[in-house]
């Protein structure tokens, strides 16, 4: 389990989880590319390692929609996170107009390949990057995707990373969902739809809802 709070918690919860007899890992809502320099307002990746972050979600829908943040960005951040030897967690995914249109393979595939572009096979290792399928579409919508478009949606970013690189490296990343995750519906996306895991937003503030997400899957 990750943990993903505001920057303001990281420091508590990384004393918190030295004499936690709860098993998790904590990670950072966003970061920004460069280690050092007068960037006021954003927080470096040294930061993050020293506040005991192993993750940093990136490249998530309202980033991109509310601070504008291009596939270039997410690209420089994917990056710096690699070479930082933390893992990121890459969410890409498409709106309803995009949706609609029928443009979902082509927004998927334009996400993937800017994102990753010039990050070697090497690199993409199943240690450095996990990709979350978010469909904005369903995010705080209580509209969740539902578990065979789940899976139809894992097996075409799959291809695509096959693409990319190659079947063996396709199979190896890890691959969670996002967009409005519940523990009534939590469990089918492991179980029926085979992804690795869940990237849970608005249910976590929850505690009751989070732990009944959690138990869910276990």
């Amino acid at each position: 389990m990750v943990l993903c709070p505001p920057f303001v918690f990281l420091k508590e919860l990384s004393f918190f989880k030295k004499g936690s007899l709860v098993f998790f890992k904590l990670g950072a809502q966003n970061c920004f590319w460069e280690k050092f320099g007068a960037y006021t307002g954003e927080i470096s990746l040294p930061m993050l390692r020293d506040l005991g972050c192993e993750y940093v979600i990136v490249g998530h829908s309202e980033r991109r929609k509310y601070f504008g943040e291009t596939n270039e960005i997410v690209n420089k951040k994917l990056k710096a996170i690699i070479d930082a030897k933390l893992t990121a967690i890459l969410c890409v995914g498409e709106t309803q107009e995009q949706r609609n249109n029928g443009e979902t393979e082509k927004v998927l595939k334009e996400q993937i390949i800017k994102a990753i572009k010039n990050i070697s096979c090497s690199k993409f290792h199943v240690s450095n990057v996990c990709i979350a399928y978010e469909p904005v579409w369903a995010i705080g919508t209580n509209n969740p995707c539902d578990h065979e478009e789940a899976q139809k949606m894992g097996l075409l970013i799959r291809k695509i990373i096959s693409e990319i690189y190659s079947r063996p490296v396709s199979q190896k990343f890890r691959l969670i969902y996002g967009g409005s995750v519940k523990g009534d519906n939590a469990a089918g996306y492991i179980k029926e739809a085979g992804l690795n895991g869940l990237l849970v937003g608005g249910a976590s503030l929850d505690p009751k809802e989070f732990l009944g997400t959690i138990k869910s899957i276990e």
